[in-house]
């Protein structure tokens, strides 16, 4: 009830008076004034006068809750069952749980602070509170597991979108799936799943995304940035969750439908920051230099080397910098 009376508060500039909800919802005064209170404890401005009933006055640009999701977010099934959590150990463990015990096709975690957030190879990935975006997707894909990894692409195709269209600055993607604005990274994707060697049982994807000012590790200092400094402006986390979900659903169909990267190739090339740039492949077998070409459908990156031969480089073990730095 109290998403419903939040939908409708959002949808009217007048007041809405506590008998029409009581009516509306069939539950006393008491029960919505319950409710109203709890929305008032999420953030949302609302004004209350006797003989009119209550009116949406303004919100916190950054009010994040399940109730602001579920408003938010009219995708036809991606993110449309949202899990949220003040605070969590990691929501790909909690996804990982939810989707062990039958949660469907494009539930949602999303968690305001994790306690075990963490990113590729094992690394620590900082989730402090009412500051960065942190969320998994559960998917139950039906084809084979050998394309599951391809999904890392899409998310952060998706993301790069939503970034773009909610902060109105110019995100660009470092292959495979580093989120990068004004050349440093903002966003992490951590891609699990669970399988057998026909059959997928499930996927999570997770996106952190740096939002809030903070302050980075030493190591990273150079490299990490959050979207509120370099964009200037206060970002709204729940709307960058909504256009994810929207984007995503979008694209994962069209990568669905054509069993590879095909249906989504030239916009996420079209977003390679590395792109016809030049490039250091840190392949543990050798480091070597070359022109990078954009990926292929299967998401590998092709890349031109100085004796004009080319060579196809596979995400995983190898990283690709740029040759004087990050990007």
């Amino acid at each position: 009830m109290k998403t419903k009376i939040l939908a409708l508060l959002k949808d009217s500039s007048d007041y809405i008076s506590g008998q029409e909800l009581c009516s509306r919802f069939g539950v006393s005064r008491t029960a919505v004034w319950k409710a109203v209170n709890q929305l008032k404890k999420e953030g949302f401005e609302i004004e209350a006068v006797q003989n009119k009933g209550y009116r949406l006055t303004g919100m916190q640009k950054d009010v994040l809750g399940k109730s602001e999701l579920e408003t938010r977010i009219g995708t036809r099934w991606c993110g449309r069952l949202v899990y949220y959590y003040a605070q969590i150990g990691s929501t790909n463990i909690q996804a990982k749980n939810l989707a062990e015990a039958g949660a469907g096709h494009g539930t949602l975690v999303v968690a305001d602070m994790q306690t075990e957030g963490r990113g590729r190879r094992g690394r620590m990935w900082l989730s402090p509170a009412g500051t960065n975006v942190y969320f998994t997707l559960v998917l139950k894909p039906e084809f084979e597991p050998d394309r599951a990894a391809m999904l890392t692409i899409v998310m952060a195709l998706s993301v790069a979108q939503a970034i773009g269209e909610v902060c109105g600055v110019a995100a660009r993607i470092k292959w495979p799936n580093d989120i990068v604005v004004n050349g440093r990274k903002v966003v992490g994707i951590l891609t699990e799943m669970s399988a057998e060697p026909d059959y997928i049982h499930h996927v999570v994807v997770g996106v952190g995304i740096n939002v809030g000012e903070q302050e980075f590790p030493a190591e990273l200092q150079d490299r990490a940035a959050s979207l509120n400094v370099e964009t200037g402006q206060c970002v709204s986390r729940a709307a960058l969750i909504q256009k994810s979900m929207e984007y995503f659903e979008e694209n994962y169909e069209l990568f669905a439908e054509a069993g590879n990267l095909s249906g989504i190739l030239a916009v996420y090339n079209g977003l390679l920051v590395n792109r016809n740039s030049v490039v250091r492949v840190l392949d543990p077998k050798g480091e070597y230099m070359g022109t990078a070409e954009g990926i292929n459908e299967n998401g590998e990156l092709l890349v031109t080397l100085e004796d004009g031969s080319s060579r196809t480089v596979y995400a995983g073990e190898v990283s690709v910098r740029g040759i004087y730095g990050y990007v």
